[in-house]
């Protein structure tokens, strides 16, 4: 087991910046790939980002590339997000989650799930 628990969100102005973390707990955190996914009001939950194991590989939705940078580090286990001009669109719940690589990640088969937390991006 792994247990992921977010942590960061919350009110951000449009055009500034916001860090998400995810600490991980449980089995280890470097034998997983790491994820994003967001949650809007009344959408289903959709990929933002996912890394290797090792930090090498890193993929990202197109609506956030460019904008957003995944990182880990494996000897803290945390996992974070960096939120560079985010726009009002970026409202959402982000959920950490882990799986076995960052294809799986990719296509939504996460092995663990953090419960979220709520970042709103006013304009």
């Amino acid at each position: 087991q792994v247990q992921l628990v977010e942590s960061g969100g919350g009110l951000v102005q449009a055009g500034g910046s916001l860090r998400l973390s995810c600490g991980a707990s449980g089995r280890t955190f470097s034998g997983y790939a790491m994820g994003w996914f967001r949650q809007a009001p009344g959408k289903e939950r959709e990929f933002v980002a996912t890394i290797s194991w090792s930090g090498g590989k890193t993929l990202y939705a197109d609506s956030v590339k460019g904008r957003f940078t995944i990182s880990r580090d494996n000897a803290k286990n945390t996992l974070y997000l960096q939120m560079n001009i985010p726009k009002p669109e970026d409202t959402a719940v982000y959920y950490c989650a882990a799986g076995p690589s960052t294809a799986t990640i990719l296509n939504g088969g996460v092995d663990y799930w953090g419960k979220g937390t709520l970042v709103t991006v006013s304009s």
